[in-house]
């Protein structure tokens, strides 16, 4: 039996074995460790984890203090550190990028191609319709980074530009953190986009690096953001498990799930590094991905949302703009920096109101608020742990939501 450790559990006898049931049929399988944090109404409901951290060895359990790779689950927490920023007047939704980072101006106007694609890295061919079309970089404003409107790709091989191959996380990388991080926005700032800025929905990690930067820059100094996140958003709510690049910040390498083994780049198991490779190549910290945290944390940036607690300094207006439609087309909606729950076929479940909003992370994390039952679900896991390839983790998460929610309705 897997190891299971909890401690709070206020669900009803039938909801924890529909819960149990949905956990068995996918831990071991879809990923070796979970964690749980479920806030109803204010009040923790649940906060559990189940699994190994290290399941080949079965030497260290999973708690509710392990730590997880957030992945893009990240994205929350920066774009709430820029939100204050907006709300404090530091800049304004529909200022344009380059009033922060003039740099991103320099090459005008850009071409458009296809992208690349994540996986694979192979370049993708430009559809007919945009070939010889041209972009004025000046046009991105901050609305579009958060609402992936931007037209810049989804992914670029940025870490390829960043610098060498990083050094195991316990090993001194001989390429500073600020080296490699000037590298990768050069490249980024002359990247092609992939269609005009405003017209498209284009999920992009190459806009949430650059909001990260922007970040940095209106909070005290370029490639500042761990400090940005940490003075704004992480010591005001206590959330004092969330940090990058851990093994570097008082994380125990055990008790921090592990996720895929790199064969194509690090040659090693990621375990205390970021699996991403961007985030990893930048130096660990990056506007989409790099954070790790346990879920009681993750649960408590949620929750922070939904009770719009005054130590988050955004204004009600931006709160209430930021987890509403800002952006959408036919298959799905953006806030500001938050998904929105989707008709059809949602990681959030069926049970979800429409007006929830979340965000997942590729490592196997997510976070989703439904204001309508006031409640607060963050799951984490490291399903990338056999591969990134493996399947179930949709419908695990499906499962979930939709078990928590007839519960709390």
């Amino acid at each position: 039996m897997l190891p299971y450790t909890e401690t709070h559990n206020q669900l009803s006898p039938i909801a924890r074995s529909r819960l149990q049931a949905t956990i068995d049929t996918h831990l071991g399988d879809t990923f070796p460790a979970l964690s749980l944090a479920v806030i109803h109404r204010g009040e923790i409901a649940l906060e559990a984890a189940w699994g190994w951290i290290d399941p080949e060895t079965q030497q260290h359990t999973v708690t509710p203090e392990s730590c997880f790779d957030l992945a893009s689950v990240t994205k929350l927490f920066v774009a709430t550190t820029f939100l204050g920023l907006v709300s404090a007047g530091r800049v304004g939704l529909d200022d344009p990028l380059v009033n922060v980072i003039p740099e991103f101006g320099d090459v005008n106007p850009r071409a458009v191609d296809g992208g690349q694609d994540p996986h694979t890295r192979i370049m993708l061919p430009t559809p007919e319709a945009r070939r010889g079309l041209l972009v004025n970089p000046t046009l991105v404003t901050f609305r579009h980074l958060l609402t992936h409107t931007s037209g810049l790709a989804p992914w670029r091989a940025v870490f390829e530009a960043a610098g060498p191959v990083p050094l195991p996380p316990d090993k001194t990388d001989p390429t500073n953190r600020a080296q490699r991080w000037a590298n990768g926005l050069k490249a980024i700032y002359g990247y092609p986009f992939i269609t005009m800025p405003g017209t498209e929905i284009h999920y992009s990690d190459l806009g949430l690096i650059l909001l990260g930067e922007a970040v940095s820059r209106l909070h005290s100094a370029p490639g500042d953001l761990a400090s940005a996140v940490q003075t704004r958003v992480l010591n005001p709510l206590n959330l004092m498990s969330v940090t990058y690049n851990p093994l570097w910040n008082g994380c125990e390498r055990d008790n921090i799930p592990p996720t895929e083994f790199d064969s194509l780049w690090r040659k090693r198991r990621c375990w205390g590094e970021v699996h991403d490779e961007n985030a990893c190549g930048l130096g660990g910290v990056a506007g989409h991905a790099g954070l790790f945290a346990c879920a009681r944390d993750v649960a408590g940036l949620g929750q922070a949302w939904l009770a719009r607690d005054a130590r988050l300094h955004i204004a009600p207006d931006i709160i209430d703009a930021a987890t509403r439609t800002q952006a959408e087309d036919a298959t799905v909606r953006r806030g500001l920096g938050w998904m929105m729950r989707s008709n059809e076929d949602s990681s959030a479940g069926d049970v979800f109101d429409l007006s929830s909003y979340g965000h997942t992370g590729f490592t196997g994390t997510s976070l989703w608020i439904d204001p309508t039952r006031e409640l607060v679900v963050a799951c984490l896991t490291n399903r990338v742990y056999p591969g990134r390839e493996k399947l179930g983790i949709h419908a695990f998460r499906r499962a979930v939501h939709d078990c928590l929610a007839e519960e709390m309705s």
